[in-house]
């Protein structure tokens, strides 16, 4: 009995610090990241490099998309058409676009806040899934052993799962502390409420 419980111990040891260790190596990654965009705190130099306001104008939260309010936003979304690699909008965005490298991502997610100004809280990137097939590809991406999210309207329900692009996987990183978890979709601390609403 002795050794079993030594033996249960042992395995609660290991778990634990492989599971800081899992944490620390993605607070690394993260923090990797943060720097390799700290430029685009300055929307400016966003914009001077490609990026452009979704032009849908939507500040993305849960509760606008159906989703218990709690688990906050993800604000507004810079698109760099380069790096999707866009070849349609209409019916639906679709592209070309593989890039999984978040040193260079194809989103940037700013959060309005009260005197106007838009602050940087993370990043996202996303590749089409037809493209991704066709590079020869056969499983979804991964970061910091997550699987990325695959996203496709379900025409069932009312709500665009997909966000009016064509089926895609898409992995956010967020550098301001998501309570969720730094690579969910949505932060509970990030806020819509200071979008301005034009007309």
């Amino acid at each position: 009995m002795k050794i079993l419980q030594t033996s249960v111990a042992m395995a609660c040891l290991i778990s634990g610090l492989t599971s800081a260790a899992i944490a620390q190596d993605l607070a690394v990654e993260i923090a990797a990241v943060k720097a390799a965009n700290e430029k685009y705190r300055d929307v400016n130099v966003a914009l001077a490099e490609g990026y452009i306001p979704d032009p849908s104008g939507h500040c993305v939260s849960a509760a606008m998309e159906g989703l218990p309010a709690e688990w906050g936003a993800m604000g507004l979304h810079y698109l760099n058409p380069a790096v999707l690699k866009l070849t349609a909008s209409e019916p639906r965005v679709d592209g070309e676009g593989t890039n999984t490298d978040f040193m260079k991502p194809a989103i940037l997610l700013y959060e309005p806040q009260a005197d106007g100004s838009l602050e940087l809280v993370g990043v996202e990137n996303l590749v089409f899934q037809k493209a991704w097939l066709a590079a020869g590809n056969t499983e979804p991406p991964v970061f910091a052993g997550r699987v990325w999210d695959a996203m496709a309207d379900d025409p069932k329900t009312e709500a665009d799962e997909a966000h009016m692009f064509e089926p895609h996987y898409d992995q956010h990183v967020w550098f301001r502390e998501n309570p969720a978890g730094d690579l969910l979709p949505f932060n509970p601390n990030v806020t819509c409420e200071y979008k301005k609403h034009e007309g």
